[in-house]
């Protein structure tokens, strides 16, 4: 029987928050027995931001094709939508629902709108869900993910009084998955946790403390790791589900972790590697490898072909997919991934006006690396930083004024994988729609939102 998939990342969490990449103030046994028992990678990147990297990992494509090039809050702000309707929106779900998968998704998704659309995840292609709506615009209760949360489920929206966001959305998967173990299934788990408001956990009841609730959710975002995985055993199929564990960014800004000692601040939003090298295990038992520590690049691009390509689902050839399989990788086939550089993007360019035309920038920084070297690319298209990452792990001396005959060779290399991608990025695909009462004005920022709802 084909593998069953299960990808789950978690919201905002660096690698100084997991102890098998290092970390110094916690422990999280279940993540460090994936890793133990599978591959631990490197060098995987995630986009710096939420929404890029979600509508990165379910399309295949950067965001300077998709147009994610920044967070849009759909549900909070309006702005962009995730429009199943349009070609470059095809989902791994919907190809892998093709080749006869059972698809779910539950936790967080915050790039579509279900009260303009309540059935927008089967249109993705998921049989079922069970999601935190992403806090809606004008409805205050759908803020709630963590206690007494807000839910959409295939029965529609409302509040659960009393409950622990985090573990009906686990009770849902684990119920899925004992529904379909006869069958392939393709499950995809967006944490809600570990992003704020910091919150105290049904595991840690007492802890008040800024730090101490972050700690509190970090071991409950293990201890769920470790309900999934016991499921898997108890069902019997754990060793044809290949476990994927990652992050959809760096940890919130306001937290510092350590790695040997160091102190490493909260990379969400940045470009930096605390932002977007995230934490990467893959577990089978039957499948993967065993005890792998691997230096091969990787990035969320990827997801799509490798789940296609697991699956024995097709990619349509007239679709434009950035990424590569690294599926040969996974199942012990191959020693590298077939890339040669791993790109991160998507914060910082201005949003759209009436016209659905972006005021300020037209091109986003980015960050593009390979196993040693990183550039940064500013929003002139111009490589202005250039680190050499095993020399260099924290990006502390630029060398971009080198002479050296290996730097200028990374250059020459990096600027034309830049000069390989568009001029200008692209904008969120959808089509066009009478504005909610919720969405973001032409040119409104953060600060007149807030004015106007103090007013």
């Amino acid at each position: 029987m084909r593998p069953n998939i299960l990808l789950i990342m978690v919201d905002d969490l660096g690698k100084e928050w997991i102890s098998c990449y290092g970390a110094d103030d916690i422990e999280t046994p279940n993540i460090d027995a994936l890793a133990a028992g599978g591959m631990r990678f490197e060098n995987a990147y995630s986009m710096p931001q939420c929404t890029p990297t979600r509508a990165t990992l379910l399309t295949g494509q950067y965001p300077w094709r998709t147009g994610w090039v920044n967070h849009w809050d759909v549900p909070r702000w309006g702005v962009g939508y995730f429009d199943w309707k349009l070609r470059q929106n095809i989902t791994f779900a919907r190809l892998v629902k093709k080749a006869g998968y059972a698809t779910a998704v539950v936790g967080k998704w915050q790039i579509n709108d279900f009260r303009v659309a309540p059935d927008a995840l089967q249109k993705h292609g998921f049989d079922d869900w069970c999601m935190w709506t992403g806090g809606e615009g004008g409805n205050p209760p759908s803020g709630k993910r963590y206690w007494d949360p807000y839910i959409h489920t295939s029965d529609g929206s409302r509040t659960y009084e009393g409950k622990f966001g985090p573990d009906l959305y686990t009770d849902h998967l684990i119920r899925f998955m004992g529904e379909h173990r006869d069958q392939p299934m393709m499950l995809y788990y967006p944490m809600a946790l570990t992003h704020g408001p910091l919150v105290h956990t049904p595991a840690e009841p007492d802890v008040t403390e800024p730090l101490d609730k972050h700690k509190a959710m970090v071991r409950y975002t293990d201890h769920l790791v470790g309900r999934i995985v016991g499921a898997l055993d108890e069902l019997r199929i754990r060793d044809r589900t290949i476990v994927i564990f990652t992050t959809d960014n760096g940890s919130g800004g306001r937290i510092t972790g350590h790695i040997g000692g160091r102190a490493i601040p909260g990379g969400k939003a940045k470009k930096t590697e605390n932002g977007v090298c995230a934490p990467f295990v893959v577990n089978c038992p039957g499948l993967t490898p065993k005890g792998v520590v691997t230096d091969a690049l990787t990035d969320f691009t990827d997801f799509l072909p490798t789940f296609c390509e697991l699956a024995g689902a097709e990619v349509p050839g007239d679709l434009e997919i950035d990424g590569v399989s690294i599926a040969p990788l996974l199942l012990g086939n191959a020693k590298d991934s077939p890339r040669d550089w791993i790109l991160g993007m998507g914060h910082g360019a201005a949003l759209l006006d009436e016209k659905g035309v972006r005021g300020k920038a037209d091109y986003t920084a980015r960050v593009i690396r390979d196993k040693r070297f990183k550039v940064w690319v500013n929003e002139q298209r111009q490589i202005d930083q250039l680190y050499d990452l095993e020399a260099d792990p924290f990006e502390e001396s630029n060398l971009i004024d080198s002479t050296k005959p290996e730097y200028l060779a990374a250059l020459k290399k990096f600027q034309a994988v830049v000069d390989s991608m568009p001029e200008k990025d692209a904008r969120p695909h959808y089509e066009p729609r009478a504005p909610n009462p919720w969405d973001q004005k032409p040119g409104e920022t953060k600060a007149d939102r807030k004015a106007a709802k103090v007013n």
